[in-house]
């Protein structure tokens, strides 16, 4: 509608122009300023018509281009793009956003549980004009994403126990909502990237019941280690005395008595030759053991 206005005053310009430029020339001097003035208004109507042929998406969009209902399947990208000036151009954001949920779900068990999870979601660039075809006002987050997102996680949070969503098991929860969530609004151009889960809110008595059964897991498994060590103790203790009993087996198979005669002298001449020694008293019998006295 501006083209058509800004053409039409380029138009009534160039007229007005036109005219007064003939009066000036039959030497009336006073269509000289009206000429000048309708000269810079046909200069400026025309740059602006001129104007209205182009059109600037922003970053991080595409533009639809709506002729009277008809719709081009050429989407337009970010920066200038020349266009009929006729047409309407509707601009999509294709960027990341997010959005947010609360809610209270059901576990298999059928407790409730408080559910607080995001939605990072994008629209595919090449689906904006299917998107503004076929959804009202183009408006597909509250249309389609939002309504399926509230359903699939319920869904999805009624096939897990409310035990297993204090572990390792929400991580799974988030995924399995993303998969199911990205194959329905998949198929209308919004892409899904992720489900994170921000907060699950579990009942108080199950709670400290999941944290009771962690405690005692936690001390049974301490008292596996503490058995386990003692029984590694005790074999070690059984294995050093066989080693040692071993050991005495063989130092005693190999005494004889005339060995032990034999070291007894020994001794008795080392003790002999000390300096320290002064009285040496050898015990009764042929096998007596000799007796130092230090006189000191």
């Amino acid at each position: 509608m501006l083209f058509i206005l800004f053409l039409v005053a380029t138009l009534v310009s160039v007229l007005v122009w036109r005219s007064a430029r003939t009066k000036v020339y039959q030497q009336n001097p006073t269509y000289k300023g009206l000429s000048g003035l309708a000269g810079i208004a046909m200069i400026v109507f025309g740059v602006l018509a001129l104007l209205q042929c182009f059109t600037v998406v922003p970053a991080g969009h595409v533009g639809v281009v709506d002729f009277f209902g008809t719709v081009s399947d050429n989407t337009l990208k970010a920066g200038i793009n020349p266009v009929n000036p006729l047409a309407r151009v509707e601009r999509f954001s294709v960027q990341t956003a997010e959005h947010k949920e609360v809610m209270q779900v059901l576990s298999r068990e059928g407790l409730t549980i408080g559910l607080e999870i995001s939605a990072l979601y994008r629209l595919d660039a090449d689906s904006a004009a299917s998107v503004y075809k076929k959804i009202a006002g183009g408006d597909y987050l509250e249309v389609i994403l939002v309504p399926q997102f509230r359903s699939i996680s319920r869904a999805v949070t009624a096939s897990f126990q409310a035990s297993a969503l204090y572990s390792s098991e929400r991580e799974r929860l988030g995924v399995a909502i993303q998969e199911e969530l990205a194959k329905i609004v998949g198929t209308r151009g919004i892409i899904v990237e992720a489900t994170p889960l921000r907060n699950v809110g579990l009942p108080t008595q199950l709670t400290e019941a999941i944290e009771q059964k962690q405690r005692a897991d936690q001390e049974s498994q301490r008292m596996e280690f503490i058995l386990t060590k003692e029984k590694q103790e005790a074999d070690r203790k059984r294995i050093e005395a066989k080693g040692i009993a071993d050991f005495q087996t063989i130092v005693a198979a190999g005494i004889s008595d005339q060995l032990l005669r034999w070291k007894g002298v020994e001794a008795t001449e080392k003790l002999a030759n000390s300096p320290n020694t002064k009285v040496i008293i050898i015990g009764s019998g042929k096998d007596g053991l000799p007796v130092i006295l230090d006189t000191k």
